[in-house]
């Protein structure tokens, strides 16, 4: 029996642990297809007779003076600007640095965001409408998208709140990378974009195709805090006094695509 125990006790652990395993799968499929484009919604950006920037906002490397600092803090620190600003500091340090200390104020920053909610709406600008009146016809008749006139999509913060721009970029990164849409806070739509998807009005009715901007809803809270850079001997570090936090919310247009819905009435809408 004695022999059997271990090849027991391993089946035994296989068993609990698969279970979970399987879970986290699941988990993740789930999380994966949560922001999943509907085919309601197409990309228009080779289309679109405006061409947007991209926004483009990779996460700022730390140096190794920065990474050092920003781990000596018990405050996550997640702001681009303020990793930058210390990415372009340097601090020389002398092995007669005995009995020497400093304190520099750096100033009070956002100093990280974390997201609560991540939610697209695909229909959350109305930007075109395109109709035609088939009620006199014998046949069907093909109606596709065509902007009528230039759009422009703003989102924004939600409410006003200190170092916005600040916030809006922490904001944009997070969403980006939870939803890996295009996303961006102000995007246009020129006029005379087409898309060649068409939709078919039969006859004696009316045919209205509605374009829309989608958006994304983000909110979270953001994190503020008094920077201290503490100079002890040969040691660096910091300390953040004076932390607050305030929730906050967004919304941030999806970059060069639109949301397409389509009736054909009886009568008018």
């Amino acid at each position: 029996m004695k022999k059997f125990a271990p090849v027991l006790m391993s089946m035994l652990l296989i068993m609990t642990i698969l279970p979970t395993a399987f879970a986290e799968k699941a988990t993740v499929k789930r999380e994966a297809v949560k922001y999943t484009v509907p085919s309601s919604v197409r990309n228009i950006s080779k289309e679109n007779t405006y061409p947007n920037s991209t926004q483009d906002l990779p996460l700022l490397q730390p140096s190794d003076l920065t990474k050092k600092l920003i781990d000596s803090s018990k405050i996550k620190i997640q702001n681009p600007d303020l990793i930058r600003m210390l990415n372009e500091s340097s601090i020389n340090s002398t092995p007669f640095a005995i009995g020497y200390r400093a304190i520099v104020y750096l100033g009070q920053w956002p100093l990280n965001y974390e997201s609560t909610e991540t939610s697209p709406n695909w229909e959350y600008q109305k930007i075109n409408t395109n109709f035609f009146d088939n009620r006199g016809g014998k046949a069907p008749y093909k109606i596709h998208y065509v902007q009528e006139s230039q759009k422009i999509v703003r989102g924004g913060l939600t409410s006003k709140i200190p170092d916005a721009e600040m916030v809006k970029k922490m904001m944009l990164l997070t969403a980006m990378e939870k939803t890996r849409l295009p996303l961006a806070f102000e995007t246009v739509i020129g006029g005379g974009t087409k898309n060649d998807h068409v939709y078919n009005i039969p006859a004696n009715r009316l045919g209205y195709l509605f374009a829309y901007a989608p958006g994304v809803s983000e909110k979270g809270k953001v994190t503020y805090g008094e920077v201290y850079l503490m100079l002890k001997g040969n040691k660096k570090f910091i300390v953040v006094k004076n932390v607050t936090s305030q929730g906050i919310g967004a919304w941030i247009p999806v970059q060069d695509f639109v949301s397409f819905g389509f009736i054909a009435p009886e009568h008018p809408r």
